[in-house]
């Protein structure tokens, strides 16, 4: 709420307090008056009344003349309490009223002189002001019904809360150009400061203010002034430290004493996982206790050495150091490519191990078994083509470990060209003929009429098509069929390699690409895999810029899925 309308608003509650406690206490005082007036009349009614009450006087009569004139009750009272005249009440009704003498205000009346009181009246059943004053005769009472003096009040109330009113309202203007005039500074001085916070640094308060105000103008104008040369070696500081710190390599994080992180840049959130702006507590860290730990220590002043953490799917190097006045700065430095190339390294030798060892066990098995003389001659002509086969099978791995060597290093490099797929289908299918007949297995093309050729290099498609084809013919039970399929695409063409054979594991579907991995490895090297071929096939797919996936259900068979784009761009590029 702005100060002006506060101001205002204190003003006008001030004013309302006093406004309403006048009126209340004038309303009191007014109601008091009313009623003592009236009662002073009433009593001065009553006097006249007891004397013209004389001895011969009908008091009857006398009461419904007094009646009349004065337009009040008039009751007349002899000493035993009996009403002897009333102007309300006449012949039998008079005599049927209630002895009188044990009224409050006759009672009054009679210790005192006078007696007033208001009650309800039991003749009439409304309240009434009753005023009894002792006469030679008696007493004699006059009564007002009380809602007659109510209504001079309400009329003299009308009037105090009109005049309380037009107070109010005069007081409301006042205290609105006061609040103005005083707000009206202040508020220019907290304009100026507001925009010297947010950055604009040119604009100074004006220095016209009278008093208090005007020194606390003339401040506030040096200490802009101030602040213009401050912040501009600043922000010129800062700007070299951002740009220094974004474009690190390593994760940074500042924490402050406060155990709040005040500054990360762009590495360390990625490393981390973390998109929150700065600052944010230390519990929207990962919750992992090494990098917990390391935190823990250099907030309390202890250096940390380098430990290695897992973080999510991040290998980091992690060092945490304590700062001068309070707080720290954690270092992370991302391990996970070496990890990984580490890895790859350890798996491939392992692979290329595992993969050459039974072929070189069985030919240096059969070997020295050959150099038995007493083994016959058919014995001899079988373990010779047992070596001769597994010869070739390592040597086919060596040939596809270049292939794929060479492939990944960027010494091979596509040359494309517009290739009919059916001329490319046809070469390949001829290659394998001898084997599908041995099987009895259907090979048959689908070729799309708009997607017939496609743009890559010529050789590398046929490899491709082979490695699928061989793959399927491996997986494939006798009887079954195998399909190269064709199907135009908005950006290029679809092939799919479809055969009818068992099938691969929903699990074993995502890693079936890489290098010697196999879903069912004992059978591939049965039949003569080197684990190589889909691996070559991948590598190949993406250096024409397309990609490769695999679909299959166990025992419905698998289809091998290639995107290749068409159009020159992605060669260029």
């Amino acid at each position: 709420m702005k100060l002006a309308h506060r101001l205002l608003l204190q003003s006008l509650a001030i004013v309302a307090v006093l406004v309403i406690s006048v009126v209340v206490i004038i309303d009191n005082q007014i109601h008091a008056r009313i009623t003592d007036q009236a009662t002073h009349d009433l009593a001065g009614e009553a006097r006249l009344l007891a004397i013209e009450w004389r001895a011969g006087v009908d008091p009857d009569a006398l009461a419904d003349e007094a009646g009349v004139a004065t337009g009040h009750r008039i009751t007349l009272i002899d000493s035993t309490g009996r009403v002897v005249g009333d102007s309300e009440f006449d012949g039998p009704a008079l005599q049927g009223l209630e002895n009188h003498s044990n009224r409050p205000e006759v009672i009054a009346a009679q210790q005192n002189g006078v007696g007033s009181v208001r009650r309800m009246s039991p003749s009439t059943g409304e309240e009434q002001l009753y005023v009894a004053v002792k006469a030679p005769s008696g007493i004699a009472r006059v009564s007002v019904t009380t809602r007659t003096i109510e209504e001079i009040f309400a009329g003299a109330r009308s009037g105090v809360i009109a005049a309380g009113l037009i107070s109010f309202l005069l007081a409301a203007v006042l205290a609105m150009l006061f609040s103005r005039s005083v707000s009206r500074p202040i508020t220019e001085l907290r304009d100026v400061a507001r925009s010297i916070a947010a950055g604009e640094r040119k604009r100074h308060p004006p220095l016209a203010a009278p008093g208090e105000v005007g020194d606390l103008a003339d401040a506030i104008y040096r200490l802009a002034e101030q602040l213009e040369g401050r912040l501009s070696a600043l922000a010129a500081e800062q700007s070299i430290l951002t740009a220094l710190v974004e474009t690190l390599n390593e994760g940074v994080i500042a924490i402050s004493p406060d155990h709040e992180v005040v500054r990360i840049n762009e590495t360390g959130m990625r490393l981390l996982s973390i998109a929150r702006p700065v600052p944010f507590g230390l519990d929207f860290l990962p919750r992992e206790a090494t990098l917990r730990g390391a935190i823990a220590r250099a907030l309390a002043g202890t250096e940390t050495e380098p430990e290695e953490v897992v973080i999510g799917n991040s290998t980091l190097s992690l060092t945490a150091s304590p700062l001068v006045n309070g707080g720290a700065v954690v270092a992370l430095f991302d391990l996970t490519p070496i990890r990984k190339l580490e890895a790859v390294r350890r798996d491939f030798v392992a692979n290329v191990s595992h993969e050459l060892r039974t072929p070189l066990t069985i030919v240096g098995g059969f070997a020295e078994t050959l150099q038995d003389p007493d083994i016959p001659a058919d014995k001899r002509s079988e373990f010779a083509r047992t070596i001769f086969s597994n010869t070739q099978r390592m040597q086919r791995i060596v040939d596809e470990l270049l292939d794929l060597s060479r492939i990944e290093s960027g010494h091979w490099k596509p040359r494309p060209e517009q290739v009919r797929i059916a001329d490319a289908a046809g070469e390949v299918f001829g290659r394998v003929t001898t084997a599908a007949k041995s099987k009895a297995i259907v090979l048959d093309t689908s070729i799309d009429a708009d997607a017939d050729t496609v743009y890559a290099d010529r050789t590398a498609l046929e490899q491709i098509l082979l490695n699928l084809v061989e793959n399927a013919l491996r997986h494939t039970p006798e009887g079954g069929r195998i399909t190269i399929e064709t199907r135009p695409d908005d950006q290029g063409v679809r092939l799919f390699v479809k055969d009818t054979g068992s099938g691969i594991p929903p699990e074993h579907l995502p890693r079936i690409f890489e290098r010697f991995y196999r879903a069912d490895s004992g059978r591939s090297r049965d039949t003569g895999g080197t684990g190589l071929g889909l691996a070559i096939v991948r590598h190949l797919v993406e250096a024409h810029g397309g990609s490769v996936r695999a679909d299959s259900e166990v025992g419905a068979g698998a289809t091998i899925e290639i995107f290749l784009p068409d159009g020159t761009d992605v060669f260029e590029s």
